[in-house]
Parts: structure tokens; C-alpha cells; sequence
């Protein structure tokens, strides 16, 4: 990816943008040719700074299209590089989402201060969203619990997840959707790292937990099979730069 301070990411309607060679990120002298709408400061990465300028049309450029944001985000070389471009994604995608007040419905205008947007008729600031979620993976001894979701490629599993709800702790949510998902109680629930996911807006807590009863029970919906695997016996699992990916490294290391 190779970032350089003071880079734009560009973007029009809920997409960055990328050249032919899906480059994504563009200095200040190319962006003179094009019709910019905004610009505004992503949150600094390693004391580093980085801008978004939006277009109001793509237009005459080198531009080609949408960048494979998946595809980006896996060759990022380490998490600083992860960081910015998850945070240009979801800052995208807030803006693009959030054009008008939710209490009096007047246009949003750009706070001058704040990545944020605020309204000149009753004052509302209006901040880029997150959402907050729980992952998990499930031991039971020499084993993990891993899940095919309705949503996954064929062959694909991963570890459990779901959104934490108003009012509820992050470790009641862990314990709330693997009995909803698969039908099993946890035990010994342990923090072990986060990750912003650009998809479109989550903000993952990541955690190990310990098999405490239950048979596994999918439930046919958001989990369509599930069991559990050895090391040994691992399907196609995630690639390395996902948080679940990180949770399954961790079990192969501590089995």
C-alpha cells in the first residue's frame, strides 16, 4: 500500500476509487482537474495524516471505478495500513449515509472543528457511526467451535458473531449469540483484542471463551452448520488479516 502522509483517498457516492492499477491513494497536484465537493481530515494512524477528498462525479480522470475494498484490505503489509484505509471506508460511508439532520431533516454541513457534521438550523452534531459487535471462538479442550454462516462461501468457517444490543455488556452479548446461533453456553469469557471492520461500519471486540453444556444446534438462519475442529482438522477458515482469523491463530498457538 505504501503510505504517504498527507495522501488522499478519493471517493464519489458509498465507494473509495482506484485507478488501473488500483492505486487508492492520490496526491494533492492530481486532485486539481477534478470536481471536488468536500475534503476533511481522517483521524491520525501512528501520528500520521491522511485526507478524503469526495467528488461530485468521477469524471475525467484516471479513476476507473470501485476499489475491491476486501481485496485492499488484504494486502495491507500491517495494522497501520489496515487502520487507514478501514477508517477512509467507514468515513465514506458515513458521509454518503448521513446527508440530512435526524431531528429537524435541514442539510447537513461539515463541522469546522470535528470529523463530524452539524446542523445549521438546531445545532445536532452528527459523528461517523460504529457499531458495536462481539466475535468469538469457542474451546473445548483440543478443539474449536467453528461455523458456516448463510452468508460465507462455500466451505468457508469461521467463529461466532453478532452486534451487542443497547444496554448489554459486551460479555452477556458473547454468551447471548452463541446460544442463539448454535445452542451452546459459554464459561471463562476473556477479552483478546478489536478490530474497526469496514463492513459497513463494525466495531469488533474479539474474544475466547470456554465450552460450558449445550449440544451444538444451528440455528438454520444465520449459521447454517457448525462443529468442532482440531488443529489438525481445520476447514478453509478466514484470511490473516480478519480479527476471527487472529482469534483461530491464537487457539493453534495455545493448544
Amino acid at each position: 500500500m505504501g503510505l504517504q502522509e498527507n495522501s488522499y483517498f478519493l471517493s464519489a457516492g458509498e465507494s473509495l476509487l482506484c485507478d488501473q492499477n488500483e492505486r487508492f491513494l492520490f496526491t494533492e497536484a492530481e486532485l486539481e482537474s477534478l470536481d471536488v465537493e468536500v475534503r476533511f481530515d481522517l483521524p491520525e494512524i501512528s501520528n500520521k495524516s491522511y485526507r478524503i477528498a469526495v467528488l461530485k462525479d468521477k469524471g475525467k480522470c484516471l479513476l476507473l471505478g470501485a476499489l475491491d475494498l476486501r481485496s485492499a484490505l488484504s494486502q495491507t503489509a500491517n495494522e497501520d495500513e489496515f487502520s487507514v484505509l478501514s477508517a477512509a471506508a467507514q468515513v465514506v460511508t458515513w458521509h454518503a449515509s448521513f446527508k440530512f439532520c435526524p431531528r429537524c431533516a435541514t442539510k447537513l454541513i461539515m463541522d469546522e472543528a470535528d470529523l463530524a457534521k452539524v446542523c445549521p438550523s438546531c445545532g445536532h452534531h452528527q459523528y461517523p457511526r460504529l457499531s458495536p459487535c462481539i466475535i468469538v471462538l469457542v474451546r473445548k479442550d483440543d478443539k474449536c467451535l467453528l461455523a458456516h454462516s448463510s452468508k460465507f462461501k462455500s466451505g468457508r468457517y469461521s467463529t461466532l458473531a453478532g452486534f451487542i444490543e443497547a444496554g448489554e455488556s459486551a460479555e452477556h452479548a458473547v454468551e447471548r449469540e452463541v446460544m442463539e446461533e448454535v445452542g451452546v453456553k459459554v464459561k471463562n469469557i476473556e477479552y483478546v483484542c478489536s478490530q474497526s471492520w469496514p463492513f459497513p461500519h463494525s466495531f469488533m471486540l474479539g474474544f475466547m471463551a470456554e465450552y460450558s453444556e449445550g449440544e451444538i444446534t444451528p440455528d438454520g438462519e444465520e449459521i447454517l452448520s457448525a462443529d468442532w475442529f482440531s488443529v489438525d482438522d481445520l476447514p478453509t477458515i478466514p484470511p490473516k488479516f480478519t480479527i476471527s482469523r487472529q482469534l483461530i491463530d491464537e487457539f493453534i498457538k495455545n493448544v
